[in-house]
């Protein structure tokens, strides 16, 4: 039975620059994408937010280069909290699929692997 699931997901770069959002940003997007089987007709919505430190461009802009116009994508600012993860977007994307709550694949990537290393998933291709 389809049912709505919300899929996490996070990279970071390695300089704030529009070619690393715009490479990063649709790396990840995609490997969340192809880890949970879904299509861009099962996306329901993309939530992005970026550390302060992030100025070079939009995620949600980025991830539209993947041909997403017809899914709504909001970029948001991540709460700055000292010592916390810099130059990092983080994702929420909620999506109609058939697969149980536990089974949906997390994808965090680069240095955003820290941020939750119990959902860690090994992703072919990643570069660790």
């Amino acid at each position: 039975m389809t049912q709505v699931r919300a899929i996490r997901g996070a990279t970071t770069l390695d300089e704030d620059t529009i070619e690393q959002l715009n490479e990063r940003v649709p790396t990840l997007v995609s490997q969340m994408m192809s880890s949970n089987a879904l299509v861009a007709a099962d996306l329901i919505s993309i939530l992005f937010t970026a550390t302060s430190d992030i100025r070079a461009g939009f995620p949600a802009a980025a991830a539209r280069t993947l041909g997403l116009s017809d899914t709504p994508v909001m970029c948001a600012r991540e709460m700055e909290i000292p010592g916390s993860l810099g130059l990092c977007v983080r994702v929420m994307m909620h999506a109609h699929s058939d697969r149980a709550k536990d089974e949906m694949v997390h994808v965090y990537l680069h240095g955003a692997r820290v941020l939750r290393p119990d959902l860690v998933a090994t992703v072919e291709g990643d570069d660790r």
